[in-house]
């Protein structure tokens, strides 16, 4: 599960970082500015958003109104030392999904994750992605293109997940390494065999190329 943190408080964010790194489960990127924690959030895909609402630069009520214009509708959870009605109604109307006060525990933080993907059907509870005429199974790992069912080995799941999540934006070839090999990322070329690999998979025998190379910065789905 991808996390993204947003909180200016270095105290703060090193301790919720030791209590998610416990845990297989998740990755966490960080952020201790508004604009920081916006461009992350609008550049990948992530699980869940943990949003502070007092940050420099911009301040977390105005991220969470800018993610929603750009219909970025990825749940947000807003940690707050303040913990008036207002306040509460204010980022809950705004787009928030839920709402935590600071001093809070991280168990319960963690329980309110869970709780809110299971509420917007995100993250491990969801079953298949659509895109289009696209249809990507998580359980089975397999793809319906067009009535068709396409068997997918891992990597080129992980590589199509990825590209299905972030359309219509890029995946950088750079990301997508990382995604495959985290710890020690090879060439360009191993890379290049295995979207040549997904693209035989998804796009051979159809008439609409689906899979984009963008020269020198990565790969899209064209739907």
């Amino acid at each position: 599960m991808k996390l993204l943190l947003v909180e200016d408080c270095k105290q703060i964010a090193e301790v919720i970082f030791d209590f998610f790194d416990d845990s297989t489960k998740y990755q966490l990127d960080y952020a201790a500015t508004g604009p920081q924690g916006l461009a992350l959030a609008l550049d990948n895909s992530y699980d869940c958003i943990i949003l502070d609402i007092m940050l420099p630069g911009m301040d977390g009520i105005t991220v969470c109104q800018q993610l929603r214009a750009h219909e970025n509708l990825t749940p947000i959870i807003m940690l707050t030392a303040r913990d008036t009605k207002q306040d509460i109604l204010t980022g809950l109307n705004i787009g928030a999904d839920d709402y935590i006060v600071k001093p809070f525990d991280l168990v319960l933080l963690e329980a309110r994750i869970h709780t809110v993907l299971r509420r917007t059907n995100r993250s491990e509870f969801q079953q298949s992605i659509e895109l289009g005429k696209l249809k990507l199974d998580l359980t089975t790992h397999t793809l319906e293109r067009e009535g068709q069912c396409i068997k997918l080995n891992p990597s080129c799941f992980k590589i199509l997940k990825l590209l299905m999540q972030r359309h219509p934006n890029i995946a950088t070839r750079e990301e997508i390494a990382n995604l495959l090999w985290p710890d020690d990322p090879p060439d360009h070329d191993v890379l290049r065999k295995h979207i040549y690999l997904l693209r035989n998979k998804i796009d051979k025998g159809f008439a609409q190329e689906l899979l984009i190379t963008i020269p020198k910065v990565g790969y899209k789905i064209d739907i």
